[in-house]
């Protein structure tokens, strides 16, 4: 910028003006300078314009990992809206306690994103009073972080759907096989998909036995252990539901490891739609992720560009998905 100034006869400020649209300066002084800018080959960065207005260009989010397919489908999405608006997008993952406690007590990211993006992780009161005094934006994906615009799905309808497909298979004893977050705890998704389940169980009038509701970790090990405590009761169930398809796949390993027949002596019912879903040909409730993803984009850059969002609140629809893992009983 300083050789098109010299070159124009001009202040590096009167050029800075000029290349980027601002006031103050005459039609032919911007033309002389666009014209010297053009014969020295001279482009305005991007980077340092955004610097320059106060800006990084760059979006964080934060993830709990980034090897699941639900995370990486959801900031895919993301990840081409932000690119659409010339946005770019700096992955924090959030993966133990003190990644998190670190995270949120440095407070790192304040100088280096515009925005967070919250995937799929539930916040404490205290990280979000931290989050607050950083002063940025935040949006939630499959996550709702208090008086925060989010994307999301209705979990709490999306798995009373589910129990009573089972129930209208003529199932009543239902077991439902919760999540548990990298820090030992169910999340407000595993809430909301466990209310929605004994919802629907309490319309039928029928009983949710303690022994019927295992949590274990999330993923397929955790479905595979969980499945596996199930087949140890007493009176097994006849049907079950998984908080999420990888924990429905894990289940289903259990069982066909020890010969039970699935679809037949064992209904089983995921929750996400996993691109393996079709393959193994689970029954499930679909939720559009990637969709999720861009829709928390559009939410960002609303934010960024008017200082608030006009619909804050996203709710896209599930839909019940049914395969050969459920069937009547």
């Amino acid at each position: 910028m300083a050789d098109v100034a010299e070159a124009a006869g001009v202040a590096v400020s009167t050029v800075s003006r000029a290349l980027r649209g601002r006031p103050g300066v005459s039609s032919a002084q911007r033309e002389q300078i666009l014209r010297v800018a053009d014969e020295l080959s001279y482009s305005v960065s991007a980077s340092a314009s955004r610097l320059a207005g106060g800006r990084t260009g760059a979006v964080g989010v934060l993830v709990p990992r980034i090897d699941g397919w639900f995370h990486s489908t959801a900031v895919a999405g993301l990840q081409e809206r932000l690119h659409e608006h010339g946005l770019d997008l700096v992955l924090y993952r959030l993966q133990g306690r003190e990644e998190r406690t670190g995270f949120f007590t440095r407070r790192a990211f304040r100088h280096r994103v515009d925005a967070l993006v919250v995937v799929g992780t539930t916040l404490t009161p205290d990280e979000e009073e931290l989050l607050a005094e950083a002063g940025l934006p935040v949006v939630g994906i499959s996550t709702r972080p208090s008086g925060r615009p989010f994307a999301d799905v209705d979990d709490r309808a999306g798995a009373a759907g589910a129990t009573r497909h089972l129930t209208n298979l003529g199932h009543e004893r239902i077991a439902i096989l919760r999540s548990t977050t990298l820090l030992g705890t169910h999340g407000a998704v595993s809430h909301d998909r466990y209310a929605g389940f004994c919802g629907a169980m309490a319309e039928r009038g029928l009983d949710v036995p303690e022994a019927y509701v295992v949590s274990a970790p999330w993923g397929l090990e955790g479905g595979a252990q969980a499945m596996a405590e199930l087949l140890s009761a007493a009176t097994p169930p006849t049907a079950v539901f998984a908080e999420s398809d990888e924990v429905a796949i894990g289940a289903l390993r259990t069982l066909r490891r020890s010969n039970v027949e699935v679809g037949r002596t064992m209904s089983v019912i995921g929750f996400d739609d996993h691109q393996l879903a079709e393959l193994l040909d689970l029954s499930t409730v679909a939720q559009p992720v990637h969709e999720q993803g861009r829709t928390g984009g559009d939410l960002v850059v609303e934010a960024l560009e008017h200082g608030r969002v006009a619909e804050p609140e996203r709710v896209l629809p599930t839909r019940l998905v049914v395969r050969g893992t459920s069937a009547g009983h």
